[in-house]
């Protein structure tokens, strides 16, 4: 199987929907029909399902009067391929959302940090770090060992073929902060200048000198596809949920702030040299 579970999940829905308004049928007149909970219906078309269940799909193409042969069998194997596990399933203590499963089919990721460096761009030690200032939420050495294993392996994509764009554009905060000690921070602002150097990464610094800008409101990522089944999703993060937005509205406003900050961040040459200036002002 190719591409990720998680992007054919949310396409299955995506489908199951399409079916449904093609067939002329509200979601109560399907449950009615099958004699099913509004409930189920409604967790299969908002993706929250984990594993969808064949027999259930296949009632929904009869109901919907899905006769042809190729196309119930395209749908039906979505399905299938939809129930296997991604590399992060080894990882379900520690990922509480979906954010690997999008970033593993992304063709481009586009994120703005305040305070902290991207997870993507994090080394081990920078990241421990990260994960020990939260203790007030991860108190266990073990957890946090997961956590820093997790976040490395979330890495991965950005050295495997075809790795997709990874456009980063880090407020100057985030670079000051000297997480973990002057060491760790040296070590993490000199991975982000050999980093830089892929053609695959983008870094740019946005400067406090510019005063307030579009982002003041916090952090995002921008997670686009590759092809048009897939629209693209903005993943926000708190201390206690993920949030993936994916109204048309939504992206747009995400977009345009994203590319308003862009064009008052650093050119990527300068904001490379900075980051740089700041790992030689740790040198021991």
């Amino acid at each position: 199987m190719t591409g990720s579970p998680t992007i054919k999940r949310r396409r299955l829905s995506a489908e199951l929907i399409r079916l449904r308004e093609e067939a002329g049928l509200t979601v109560d007149e399907v449950g009615k029909r099958l004699e099913w909970s509004r409930g189920r219906l409604t967790h299969m078309e908002t993706n929250k399902w984990v594993r969808p269940d064949t027999t259930n799909i296949r009632a929904l193409l009869d109901l919907y009067g899905v006769t042809d042969r190729d196309v119930r069998e395209a749908i039906l194997d979505l399905a299938r391929q939809s129930r296997e596990k991604g590399w992060w399933a080894q990882y379900r203590d520690v990922f509480s959302g979906s954010l690997p499963g999008f970033e593993a089919e992304a063709s481009q990721i586009r994120t703005y940090e305040a305070l902290t460096v991207p997870g993507l761009l994090q080394t081990p030690g920078y990241a421990e770090a990260i994960f020990r200032g939260g203790q007030v939420l991860v108190d266990d050495e073990t957890a946090i060992g997961r956590k820093v294993q997790a976040r490395l392996a979330r890495q991965r994509l950005l050295v495997r073929h075809n790795p997709p764009q990874l456009w980063a554009v880090l407020d100057e905060a985030a670079l000051r902060k000297v997480v973990g000690g002057e060491e760790i921070m040296r070590e993490q602002l000199l991975h982000l200048v050999e980093t830089a150097k892929r053609s695959s990464v983008t870094i740019q610094v946005l400067p406090d000198s510019i005063g307030a800008h579009a982002a003041m409101h916090g952090s995002f990522v921008i997670l686009d596809f590759p092809g048009d089944l897939d629209p693209s999703v903005v993943y926000l993060e708190t201390a206690t949920d993920n949030l993936f937005l994916e109204r048309p509205s939504e992206l747009q406003a995400y977009t345009l702030i994203y590319n308003r900050v862009v064009a008052a961040a650093l050119t990527v040459e300068d904001s490379v040299a900075y980051v740089a200036s700041l790992a030689d002002q740790l040198r021991p």
